[in-house]
């Protein structure tokens, strides 16, 4: 474990601290898994663009000349 010094607004200090409180984890614990969340997105988002360099249309077009040209489902409408 490694040992953070974080400086907080006040404001959003004291959200931390009754979130926290509400949800009957640590601080220390809700600012861990909010980092853990934005990394997750941030890394999410690096892959993506990642596998976005390797596509190709003809690819794309084949994959899609696939899916079968039926009414979806009820439940599945928009």
């Amino acid at each position: 474990m490694s040992i953070l010094s974080l400086r907080l607004p006040e404001s959003i200090h004291k959200q931390v601290k009754e979130i926290s409180r509400k949800e009957g984890i640590s601080i220390n614990q809700f600012i861990a898994n909010a980092v853990a969340e934005k990394m997750s997105a941030f890394l999410t988002r690096d892959y993506l663009e990642m596998r976005s360099k390797r596509a190709n249309k003809s690819d794309f077009k084949k994959a899609l000349s696939q899916i079968p040209d039926i009414e979806p489902e009820e439940f599945d409408r928009l």
